[in-house]
């Protein structure tokens, strides 16, 4: 009787994970259908992107789509355009917060906590409410079409990326901080050599937010950029959707090459990405 009541937990363990299996393929597919339906409309005609009943898989594969695509407008500057706003962004909001989480976890000083907690009160301001301030602010500086309103504002931080590398810096011990202090190394030294080898995981994930928020920033650029030489991959997609009269099968073209190097930055670093988000919290420094 013992042996049979351990066989049916056996097998109801095997049922569930393969429940569970199925429930999981299921939501995937849900989940990347959506994605699915942009490939397929990218690779039809117009004639059979408008056809009903619709279908799910090409008639005839257009790769050329793509070509045709990336001719009808300048889409290489408008790459270049992203790319650098881009990669600014990422290294300002990489290692400007890793600095400023690692003094919030690790040095000492007056007020500490409530400083920290104002910080992360800033979250709680939604970002339409200083749209206007900023904007007169920029526009006071003379910044208004150019850059500059888009890559300066990281240089200053984020609540959310100093939070979680603070979480991080929170689990290196204070006994390796001390012991380093004691080699006559400065915070900036320790920070640079111990801190941020060991913050890889959380400096991956930081850098991943940052490379996707900067790259699809739509609002930022229409409110600052009037220059079409300084367009984004966004603004000239929405430019290429008017010039193009709604072409479905070209705008679904474009939208999966912009979408292109996000989803190959996620496959690589998924790894990292997930170690980062997994946060532990540390002993009180």
């Amino acid at each position: 009787m013992r042996e049979s009541y351990f066989n049916s937990m056996a097998n109801r363990k095997k049922l569930l994970k393969i429940v569970n299996f199925i429930l999981l393929c299921v939501g995937s597919l849900l989940f990347l259908s959506p994605l699915w339906w942009m490939i397929s409309t990218s690779l039809k005609t117009m004639q059979e992107v408008m056809s009903f009943p619709p279908t799910f898989f090409p008639k005839d594969w257009k790769w050329e789509n793509f070509v045709k695509t990336w001719e009808s407008a300048p889409f290489d500057l408008y790459t270049v355009n992203t790319l650098t706003i881009t990669v600014l962004v990422v290294i300002s909001q990489v290692f400007v917060n890793s600095f400023i989480a690692y003094g919030f976890a690790k040095i000492p000083f007056k007020g500490r906590n409530v400083l920290f907690t104002i910080v992360l009160s800033t979250m709680m301001i939604p970002g339409f409410v200083t749209l206007i301030p900023q904007y007169v602010l920029f526009s006071k500086l003379g910044w208004i079409n150019t850059y500059f309103p888009l890559v300066i504002p990281a240089f200053f931080g984020s609540a959310f990326n100093i939070f979680l590398l603070r979480q991080f810096y929170m689990t290196i011990p204070n006994e390796m901080i001390e012991a380093a202090r004691m080699e006559g190394a400065s915070h900036f030294l320790i920070w640079r050599k111990i801190g941020i080898p060991l913050t890889k995981p959380a400096l991956a994930t930081v850098a991943i937010f940052s490379f996707n928020g900067a790259w699809n920033d739509f609002l930022g650029p229409l409110l600052y950029v009037n220059n079409e030489k300084l367009y984004t991959l966004q603004l000239g997609l929405q430019v290429f959707k008017g010039e193009m009269n709604t072409q479905w099968n070209y705008l679904m073209a474009g939208s999966l090459l912009v979408l292109l190097p996000v989803i190959i930055l996620f496959f690589f670093f998924q790894k990292y990405f997930i170690d980062g988000i997994n946060l532990q919290s540390g002993g009180k420094s």
